[in-house]
């Protein structure tokens, strides 16, 4: 990634990047107001949370989320990969990001570029990068036709087709399928 693109990332803007799986558009965590941008620019449901990418297991930490040895160890059954993981996150000021479903979704890509990247932004929400109720964009043409100016910048990365990635829940040490994706499990 581009530095002048982590650099807006960091001071609050919105991108569209090639993810692990699809386009995503991505906006840091942490920053409420950029979070907030991404859920008005992809018309998304603002009862719906988003998909958080991280550089490390231990960025989940920042959310609050406890991380045991029993945790660890489901969680590297499946990461680096495109599988994203929902956590229960308690605490209310992440309520922006959990929106009141007390839990977040995260995932550990397995592309290097892209945990470069993350290891310099910090923790991503990336949601496809589409309205909602549209086709995820599979080129950085068809992202531009979604989003124009709204988004601050966009990275190519040539044509994308795939699943998303799938979603699991971990329950009293069991995996629950949330959503079929880019892994069978």
């Amino acid at each position: 990634m581009i530095e002048k693109n982590i650099k807006i990332l960091k001071s609050g803007g919105v991108g569209v990047i090639p993810t692990d799986t699809l386009y995503g558009l991505v906006a840091c965590a942490p920053n409420r107001r950029a979070v907030e941008k991404v859920y008005v620019l992809k018309k998304r449901d603002p009862k719906k949370p988003c998909i958080i990418l991280i550089s490390s297991v231990e960025d989940i930490g920042l959310f609050g989320v406890t991380l045991t040895r029993e945790l660890l160890k489901t969680l590297y059954k499946f990461w680096p990969g495109k599988v994203s993981i929902e956590l229960p996150c308690l605490d209310d000021k992440f309520e922006y990001l959990h929106r009141g479903k007390k839990s977040l979704a995260f995932r550990l890509p397995n592309k290097k570029d892209l945990l470069n990247m993350l290891a310099k932004t910090g923790p991503l929400v990336a949601p496809s990068a589409n309205p909602e109720g549209k086709y995820p964009a599979q080129n950085i043409f068809q992202a531009k036709k979604y989003f124009g100016d709204g988004a601050d910048f966009y990275e190519d990365g040539g044509l994308l087709k795939s699943l998303p990635s799938t979603l699991i829940k971990i329950e009293k040490g069991k995996v629950k399928i949330l959503r079929k994706g880019a892994v069978k499990i």
